[in-house]
């Protein structure tokens, strides 16, 4: 059944496409910092190994919600692998060290990756589309990624 919430349907449609690419890149990053958790290694291991646990937590909820939204503007979506690699604009890890500042390092950058994005794309939901509440969604997402940003950005100085 297709939604009718006052949004045009094409309108839905890149909506749902452009958060279908927001999906990707909180999937991909959710899956490198479950690989921070559990690959960290050094004196400070234990510390890390608990900070990432609760950075991919978030990004659990984050990636749960993102796929809801998508749902509730009358899509699917994206839920493969495959899928998410071709939507994202992150890369995979390549690094071959397992150190705690080299996984913040890349994790930050992604995270101000995914900053960065929201921020140019936030005032096409709603003046482009008509879409507010999308808008205010991805304004609560930013507020979340500044905020994980902050703390691994600590570790760093």
């Amino acid at each position: 059944m297709k939604a009718s919430i006052g949004i045009k349907e094409n309108y839905l449609a890149e909506v749902a496409h452009s958060l279908g690419k927001i999906l990707a890149d909180e999937f991909v990053l959710y899956t490198k910092t479950r690989k921070a958790h559990w690959c960290v290694t050094g004196a400070d291991f234990h510390s890390k190994h608990l900070f990432f646990e609760a950075q991919y937590g978030q990004l659990e909820e984050i990636v749960d919600a993102v796929a809801e939204r998508i749902r509730s503007l009358g899509h699917f979506p994206p839920a493969t692998l495959k899928e998410y690699l071709a939507l994202t604009h992150l890369s995979e890890q390549s690094r071959e060290k397992n150190d705690s500042v080299g996984f913040i390092r890349e994790l930050l950058a992604d995270h101000e990756s995914i900053l960065i994005h929201l921020r140019e794309n936030i005032n096409g939901y709603a003046q482009a589309f008509h879409d507010a509440g999308t808008s205010d969604y991805i304004t609560g997402l930013m507020e979340t990624h500044e905020k994980m940003a902050w703390m691994l950005r600590a570790h760093l100085e």
